[in-house]
């Protein structure tokens, strides 16, 4: 490790710096290093994933836009978190698509970091809506006569116009300091996509800041967007408790119960991922869990909510076979 205390050390590293700066002008996206010999069984799957996940999320944001019996707080967040997924699974498996099929494993230096910010800060935006969502839960269940006066249009388009901002804003500081290191050496990134762990390993420099930034960023961002869910659960779970009949309480706690899948579905990988000392596991594991929050989590939302959600149903029905639903 250099002395980066000695003036001298100093000098020569900011001019390595300076030098190597434009030496690594592309990164190369290797991916799975044990599955290379299987990549048309990688392209059909990921390609059926992501048709699946654009269809069922894209779907979801029409329904919600076109429906007017839709057009509330709830589902509003639930249009919010489905063209969150549809933009996410775009950032990175196109490019995982054409490094499978058509051997396209390189991206440029400005597409790496662009890709890499564009995904971090989206998953900060998918934290915060999701405590968002369950602070919306817990209005509707604690509070149900004073919901609409409270989760007005004005609030509810302003929470999800804020965890779009802060998603973006929080990361964006990881992103400088990781354009600030130099990249001299090896370009290929043990990843199937450019994330942030994987990217600090190339740096040709001492990268225990970035680590500590980027680890104390996600885990502030993870740890007060988990601590609104779990407050909002506690009080919804009091809430439920006191109501006296087996079938209200079950009504009752069905109303979450998709938002309570995807929570676990979602912060589980994230936080192996992103609040741990290391940059950086097996590169197997990394991209193994990875895959659980990148491409199997969007998959799986739009039948968590449309399956077990009569309203989308109801309107899938109405739109798609012109089938009318009653109002009661």
């Amino acid at each position: 490790m250099n002395d980066f205390s000695n003036p001298q050390v100093k000098a020569k590293t900011i001019n390595s710096t300076n030098v190597s700066s434009n030496a690594v002008s592309e990164f190369i996206i290797f991916g799975f290093p044990s599955l290379q010999g299987f990549h048309v069984l990688l392209f059909f799957l990921l390609f059926f994933i992501y048709i699946f996940t654009i269809s069922g999320n894209g779907l979801i944001f029409i329904l919600v836009t076109l429906e007017q019996r839709l057009h509330t707080p709830m589902y509003f967040f639930v249009s919010n978190l489905s063209l969150l997924d549809f933009t996410s699974t775009t950032v990175t498996i196109p490019k995982m698509l054409g490094k499978f099929s058509m051997q396209l494993d390189r991206i440029s230096f400005s597409g790496c970091f662009l890709q890499m910010y564009l995904f971090v800060s989206l998953n900060a935006v998918e934290c915060y809506l999701l405590s968002v969502m369950a602070y919306d839960r817990y209005v509707a269940i604690c509070s149900p006569l004073h919901y609409h006066s409270i989760m007005s249009r004005q609030l509810y388009i302003g929470l999800a116009f804020c965890s779009w901002i802060l998603g973006f804003a929080s990361t964006f500081t990881t992103l400088i300091l990781a354009l600030k290191l130099p990249y001299c050496g090896p370009n290929v990134i043990h990843h199937y996509y450019c994330d942030h762990p994987p990217i600090l390993q190339l740096a040709c420099a001492d990268t225990s800041l970035n680590v500590m930034v980027g680890s104390s960023i996600s885990a502030v961002v993870i740890f007060f967007c988990f601590s609104v869910i779990g407050i909002s659960y506690v009080r919804i779970i009091q809430s439920i408790l006191l109501i006296t009949t087996l079938d209200g309480r079950r009504k009752t706690f069905s109303t979450c119960a998709s938002h309570i899948v995807v929570v676990n579905m979602y912060f589980l990988p994230l936080v192996f991922m992103y609040i741990r000392p290391k940059p950086s596991y097996s590169s197997d594991i990394d991209s193994l869990v990875a895959m659980l929050y990148t491409v199997l989590t969007p998959m799986l939302n739009p039948i968590v909510y449309s399956l077990r959600n009569k309203d989308i149903k109801d309107s899938m029905k109405k739109h798609l076979w012109g089938i009318r639903y009653s109002s009661k």
